[in-house]
Parts: structure tokens; sequence; C-alpha cells
């Protein structure tokens, strides 16, 4: 994992700034205003400067006190030398503290006394020793808050480091998938031209050649994404059935009915191809006189359904406990990977006769670039 990564970023002045001016406007309210009601004379303007004044030092210490922190955590086996320089910190903060809080009173008197409060040791000695138990606690206080505050940042930053590798497997997992239905798609395809080729049936064997280069080349430029639009899957498609048509010749007959709006729909690649050529394999292939297969798509509630249909031979009774080919057992390992439990895949006997092949996914519209 890149340490940059997980790298607690420096704390922010302004949010300290923020917090510690917080403090003494609170600390101002609930000292000047009971004074107020006790009828207590004081300079209030001078008064109020001094509370929001005094928590300078805190104020000024706070970034060094989270970077002790975070280097010599208390909530772990802290070395000698950590406890050393908390409790040097501590005293050394308290000092200053304690110092200010004695040169604001000389400078500003805001009780009115004259002369002027003092001496400065007079002052700043007894509040520095009885204000030992309030500044470990202060102290203490901003160690707890920061390590809350690094907490829930250190989480969040392991969340998105893991959701960042979570999609990376996602990736490689849809990327090996699509990589199997090459080699399938490509056995199958040198077969059936091997078989053109035994049967002196040259031309088709070059026609379909042609097509099956202008298919993987197709393929091959996509090869990096996981999604392409409904159009550029339906001229897969075409390039595909260029390929089965010279296989099939005058026994396969396509019906495309995708409607204009959906064409810019976002599907996984090549969803379409293996749900067609299961309905040739099992379908038209089986039959002398060949049949037709009717590719359509339609949307309503946000979900977008693609349903390929043919005139073959209706599914067996078993047919759900047999094991399914490759091609629709990679597809519905790449559904479950990009969309969970959001999706739907089913084979159905049409009551006109022949299969139905369904996939349900949910509609997004894919966005025209500027530059198309």
């Amino acid at each position: 994992m890149d340490a940059t990564a997980t790298r607690a970023p420096p704390p922010r002045w302004h949010w300290i700034a923020a917090v510690w001016t917080g403090v003494g406007l609170i600390d101002a309210t609930q000292t000047i205003l009971p004074m107020r009601a006790l009828g207590i004379h004081q300079v209030w303007p001078k008064l109020f400067l001094l509370l929001m004044l005094v928590w300078l030092p805190w104020a000024l210490g706070t970034p060094w006190i989270i970077r002790l922190g975070r280097r010599f955590p208390p909530t772990r086996a802290t070395s000698p030398l950590g406890w050393i320089a908390h409790f040097a910190t501590v005293t050394a903060l308290g000092l200053t503290f304690t110092a200010w809080s004695a040169a604001l009173d000389i400078v500003l008197n805001p009780s009115g006394q004259s002369p002027h409060p003092g001496p400065f040791m007079k002052l700043w000695l007894p509040r520095f020793l009885y204000g030992q138990l309030s500044f470990l606690v202060l102290y203490a206080f901003i160690l707890t808050i920061d390590y809350v505050l690094e907490s829930r940042q250190r989480m969040a930053r392991q969340q998105m480091e893991a959701a960042r590798l979570s999609d990376q497997l996602h990736r490689a997992q849809l990327d090996a998938l699509r990589r199997q239905i090459e080699p399938h798609f490509l056995y199958n395809s040198l077969n059936a031209i091997s078989g053109l080729v035994r049967d002196n049936r040259a031309t088709d064997a070059v026609e379909m050649i042609v097509a099956l280069s202008e298919f993987l080349r197709g393929a091959a430029v996509e090869s990096n994404r996981p999604q392409v639009t409904l159009e550029q899957e339906v001229d897969y498609l075409h390039q595909y059935l260029q390929i089965q048509k010279a296989r099939f010749p005058g026994r396969l007959q396509i019906t495309l009915e995708i409607p204009t709006e959906l064409l810019r729909a976002q599907v996984p690649i090549l969803i379409l191809q293996p749900l067609v050529e299961n309905a040739i394999k099992h379908g038209i292939s089986k039959r002398t006189q060949g049949g037709a297969i009717q590719v359509s798509a339609a949307h309503h509630n946000g979900l977008l359904e693609l349903s390929v249909a043919n005139d073959g031979p209706p599914l067996p009774s078993d047919w759900e406990t047999r094991r399914t080919g490759i091609g629709l057992s990679n597809l519905r390992t790449r559904l479950e990977i990009m969309y969970g439990s959001a999706f739907e895949l089913q084979l159905l006997n049409r009551a006109a006769g022949g299969v139905q092949a369904q996939v349900c996914l949910p509609l997004a519209q894919d966005l025209p670039h500027a530059a198309e």
C-alpha cells in the first residue's frame, strides 16, 4: 500500500483557530454574563479581550501537541522518550499559558485596580502551581479529540483504498472473463471455418474469416471497457451474425427491435453475443430448415430488458439441473460482478414455441461526449 495514501494529513491552522476562538467566546460569555448579573464592576471590553487572548498559547501549541501525539501515541506502548516529550510539552504550555495570563492581567487590568495588579511573579507562580491538573486535562482532551478525528480519517482512507482495490479486482475479474469468451468464440468460429473448407465452400470460408477478423478487431479496440453503448453492442452483434450467416447460408433469419432512445444505454460488452450464440447452438443449428431469432430491447421503471428469442425446440424439463455452457455461465458471473443482485438472467419456453433468453439490468444512459 502506498505510504502517501495512508499518512495522516497535517493539522489545519484554520480549524485550530476556529476551535480556540470558540473556546474564547464561550469562556468570555460564561464569565462576563454572571459577573454583570451579580453587579461586579469590571472594564468589560478589556475583560472580554483578555478572555479571548488568554487561550493564544494553547492555540499556538495545538499543532505541536497533535504532531507529538501522532509520533508518540499515549494509547500504545510509548517509549520513555515519548512520555518525557509529553511531560515537557504540557509543562512548557502550562508555564507559557500562566505567564501570558499574568502579563495580560497586568497590561489590560480589566478590574480597574490602581495601581495595576502585580508583581508578575506573584500572579504567575500560583496560577502555574494550582493549574497543573487543568493543564493535564486540557492536554489529554486535545490528544483525545485528535485521536478520534484522525481515526475517522484513517478509517475513511482505508475504506477508499479498499474500494479502489475492490474496483481493481472487479476489473481484473471482468477482464479475465472477457478473455475467456475470446478463445471459446474463436474455437467455435475456426471449427466452423474448417467445416466450410472441408465442404469445399471456399467463398463462404473467406467471408467468415473476414467477418471474424472484423469482429476481433472491434472487440480488441474496446477490450479495456467493461461497458459499451447498446448501439456499439448491436454493431458487434452484426459482425458476429455475418460469421454465422456464412455458416448457415439461407437458414438464419434475424430481427432486431431496438428503440432509438435506448441506443445510448450502457450494457456490458458482449452481452448479446453469447445469448445469440446459445440460441443458434441449441435452436437454429438443430433444425434442417434453420429458423429465426428476434433480438429486442425495452425499458420500464428504470430497468433495461434485453431479449433474444428463437423458434427452435423448447427447453427440456430438466434443463435447470443441467450445467449451462461457457457462454451463459460466463455472462452470469460478469453480471454478478457488475450489478450484484440487481439483475435477472433467465431462459423461458415461449408459448408460441421456441426459447427466450431475458436479461434485466438497471438502465444507465451514456451521455455523448463533447468531442463526438
